[in-house]
């Protein structure tokens, strides 16, 4: 490489998963060969305020990086001339405002090449709803749902429980439409926990999802390509609680157990990841993205839950666990993704 690269990692953000963004954005940054980059760092706080941090990087993992006067630059704007020597953009941002095309938008508007999938696969792949209409149109195995809009809940509660207690047997899984890391996702065993797992589902989103209850092994598969996108080996999850939940995912230590590569059979391991491909290609993916499978313990039939655009990169997230035992390490991943994001910036300039 002739000259280092300048990368801005973008961290934080507005959504409910400000937290993981910061566990994920310090582990890439401290993952970055400085060799080859110039890392700049760009903390979004929960109100919405952009700010050039220059500080340590093990100030961003508790959030004490917005404390640290001395090294922030709080007059930033996207009319900062720094942006003009930013050659790749690593938003590391998970949940609205962050993962749902929002700032993928804002770099398509600024010419700026950046990590990972597109305005409309990352609007798409956020909103669990459209996400499922798609693959019903591809052709991808589902389990039952159904949608409740928020405002019809706290209007004709009764009428709704009867609708989905009239579709969907208990227990039901609640989830908001536009969130991850399982943020605000209940299980209901019961009409009680039903209103309860809605009303928390609710604040949210105006979109609440409701999804059958599929007694299933929880696999999950990597991928990582533009035109032509690979998978990788598959990851079985154990959940240390009833299912893999927040606290599970991220506060509960060891707890939970991650498998890889899963114990399946070659058969069933090839159609999953066929399934990842295919998934991706549906909503038109790019760069990366984790895509998630129930397979029914009884039947040992697969059922796509769902994708996630910009999996968490924290130092026990699945997306470069996964990738790492299929052969690629954490930090020649991060090199893949920046150059996945420059081919897919030519190639829109080659069609333009």
């Amino acid at each position: 490489m002739d000259k280092k690269q300048t990368v801005a990692v973008i961290f934080g953000g507005q959504s409910g998963e400000h937290e993981v963004s910061l566990m994920s954005s310090t582990n890439v940054i401290e993952a970055m060969d400085k060799d080859r980059y110039n890392v700049v760092m760009i903390g979004i706080t929960k109100e919405g305020k952009w700010m050039i941090y220059n500080g340590p990087v093990e100030k961003i993992k508790d959030g004490q990086w917005e404390k640290e006067e001395e090294y922030l630059l709080e007059d930033f704007s996207i009319q900062h001339p720094i942006l003009k020597k930013i050659d790749v953009v690593f938003p590391i941002l998970h949940g609205p405002m962050g993962e749902d095309g929002t700032v993928q938008g804002l770099f398509e508007l600024f010419n700026i090449p950046y990590v990972g999938c597109g305005v409309l696969a990352s609007a798409v792949g956020m909103d669990k709803i459209y996400t499922k209409t798609l693959y019903e149109m591809a052709g991808l195995p589902q389990g039952q749902y159904l949608l409740i809009m928020r405002r019809k809940w706290q209007e004709e509660q009764e009428k709704a429980i009867e609708k989905i207690e009239g579709k969907l047997d208990y227990p039901i899984f609640i989830k908001p439409a536009n969130m991850g890391s399982s943020v605000g996702i209940t299980k209901a065993h019961n009409r009680e926990e039903l209103i309860k797992g809605i009303d928390q589902a609710a604040q949210y989103d105006r979109k609440i999802l409701l999804e059958e209850f599929i007694d299933c092994r929880e696999i999950e598969c990597a991928v990582l390509g533009n035109e032509e996108p690979k998978a990788s080996i598959l990851g079985e999850i154990i959940p240390s609680n009833e299912f893999y939940d927040y606290e599970a995912k991220y506060l509960d230590g060891d707890g939970s157990k991650l498998l890889m590569p899963a114990p399946l059979d070659q058969e069933t391991t090839e159609t999953i990841q066929k399934l990842a491909i295919k998934a991706f290609k549906a909503i038109d993916g790019s760069g990366l993205a984790r895509v998630d499978f129930f397979v029914e313990k009884n039947t040992g039939k697969i059922y796509i839950n769902e994708i996630n655009t910009l999996p968490g990169f924290t130092n026990i997230s699945m997306y470069p666990k996964l990738w790492e035992n299929t052969g690629i390490p954490y930090c020649q991943l991060i090199d893949k993704l920046i150059e996945l994001a420059q081919e897919r910036f030519e190639d829109k300039k080659n069609r333009a």
